[in-house]
């Protein structure tokens, strides 16, 4: 939890301060909310940097995704994590390519959104910013992490697993 800790909090670091990671005020506050969002949801990778702008647009404590074999289910959102990308919705209106896309995460790339390759390297990036070894962090790692810290805290198997879009 502590190097979670502090994985979350260099990206706050980083957005409110992009000169912390080279500059891009843009690409700070979207690792920023990619990573508040990863945490605070579960998602899977696929899922997160596919999501639609809608649900920042909601505003709200909760949101459907649709996961692997078209179920849906409900994944809650955090303050932080729903503060994180109201920043990022800010931004991305002032990009002239993204401000019709409509994927949270837009990019230049076939599909339309980011490639969850991208968030990756940056994601691996930013633990090295934050003093954590590369190799230990990834995507998955992050949403083990969310169930890990869920269960030790007392949340029940049956819930997280649901969280998790686990049969």
């Amino acid at each position: 939890e502590a190097e979670t800790g502090r994985l979350l909090d260099r990206a706050a670091l980083e957005a409110a301060d992009p000169a912390l990671a080279g500059g891009d005020a843009v690409a700070a506050l979207r690792l920023h909310a990619l990573v508040e969002v990863l945490y605070a949801t579960g998602l899977r990778v696929s899922e997160l940097v596919g999501l639609p702008v809608a649900v920042a647009l909601r505003d709200e404590r909760f949101f459907m995704v649709r996961g692997k074999g078209g179920k849906e289910r409900m994944v809650p959102l955090s303050a932080k994590a729903r503060a994180a990308m109201q920043a990022w919705l800010a931004a991305r209106a002032k990009v002239p390519a993204f401000a019709e896309s409509p994927f949270l995460f837009p990019a230049a790339s076939a599909s339309g959104y980011l490639a969850r390759q991208v968030f990756a390297r940056d994601l691996k990036g930013l633990a090295a910013r934050a003093g954590i070894s590369a190799a230990k962090i990834s995507p998955h790692v992050l949403r083990h992490a969310f169930a890990s810290h869920l269960l030790q805290n007392g949340a029940d198997l049956r819930a997280v697993q649901q969280l998790l879009g686990h049969a």
